[in-house]
């Protein structure tokens, strides 16, 4: 199953979070050998660079919410960038910067798509609002702003006077949960999310929770996917250089089946990796083999195949061709 073609795009953003770095994830991924990676899969493949977001001078924070303008007008740029692409005809790919910019890119993606659905990989549930989060990081508020549901849960917030909630909580799965906020395990349990933590993975598998994944998501009528894709899903062994670890994440294996399954649903119409980090890795090694892992994942997302492409080869060589070996 094939896109026409495909947009890169970056957000080198930091903000909804406080630790700087995270806005060099789109060179160190690039750097990693994504277009190349991406080109072999035979799509015509636009990067479209990195947007730049604006400095705002004066960006008091909000309850505890810091740099909320910052973030809100970040947003508002990309989900425009996001809506072009996607209304170009592109499967779109975000490079993060850190999971803020889901709001934007998820945003963009439903002017386009209004009724696509979101598959959130993650350690983490990103579903806190101002009123229940510890932080008070907007990374970890991104789906609130994005729920119908907590419409009267959220307060306004300056800077995202532009943004609408659209995404009803039946059209959102989770996978790889491991580190969830009283107030968010609230929110998942009294809108009925479907998620699935890592325990939940342990019980029941990879391949069933995607089953059970896409039957979610897909059952009434197929739709366009957005996979929001946060690197500390896997486990820090794998992805070490991002700003929140939790242990005990997925492996490899899991996290590369994941966006294979969504690939073979043919429906996959826009996605995000974020979080990648490179000022956190302990070494260049650290860095590279995190960025390697996200460039896998996108490939995978896109068609790559563990076994590698065979339509290359169209029937096996005879043995009465052996001319053309002697030569």
């Amino acid at each position: 199953i094939r896109a026409h073609s495909v947009a890169v795009l970056g957000a080198p953003f930091s903000k909804g979070q406080k630790r700087r770095g995270v806005e060099h994830g789109p060179k160190v991924i690039r750097d990693a050998g994504l277009i190349e990676r991406l080109s072999n899969l035979d799509y015509p493949v636009h990067d479209f660079g990195d947007l730049s977001f604006p400095r705002l001078e004066k960006d008091e924070p909000f309850m505890h919410v810091p740099f909320p303008r910052t973030v809100g007008t970040a947003n508002k740029l990309l989900s425009g960038a996001v809506s072009s692409a996607v209304g170009a005809g592109h499967t779109l790919v975000m490079l993060g910067g850190d999971h803020s910019l889901a709001i934007g890119s998820v945003a963009g993606h439903a002017q386009q798509c209004p009724d696509l659905c979101l598959i959130w990989v993650d350690a983490h549930a990103d579903v806190n609002t101002p009123l229940t989060s510890p932080s008070g990081n907007l990374h970890g508020q991104s789906v609130a702003f994005m729920l119908k549901e907590l419409q009267d849960k959220m307060p306004d917030i300056p800077g995202f006077s532009w943004m609408k909630p659209f995404l009803s909580s039946r059209d959102l799965v989770y996978i790889g949960l491991r580190d969830v906020d009283p107030g968010e395990l609230c929110i998942l349990k009294n809108l009925g999310i479907q998620y699935f933590s890592m325990r939940d993975i342990d019980r029941l598998g990879i391949q069933r929770v995607m089953e059970v994944t896409l039957d979610h998501l897909l059952a009434r009528k197929q739709r366009p996917i957005h996979l929001s894709f946060d690197i500390d899903a896997f486990d820090p062994s794998l992805a070490p250089a991002t700003g929140t670890p939790v242990n005990g994440g997925l492996t490899y294996r899991e996290g590369i089946y994941i966006p294979e399954e969504i690939h073979n649903t043919g429906l996959l119409s826009a996605m995000d990796l974020v979080e990648v980090n490179p000022v956190l890795g302990a070494s260049r090694e650290a860095v590279e083999a995190t960025a390697a892992l996200a460039v896998d994942v996108i490939a995978s997302s896109l068609g790559q195949t563990r076994l590698g492409a065979h339509a290359t080869l169209e029937e096996i060589p005879s043995a009465k061709d052996t001319e053309q070996l002697r030569l």
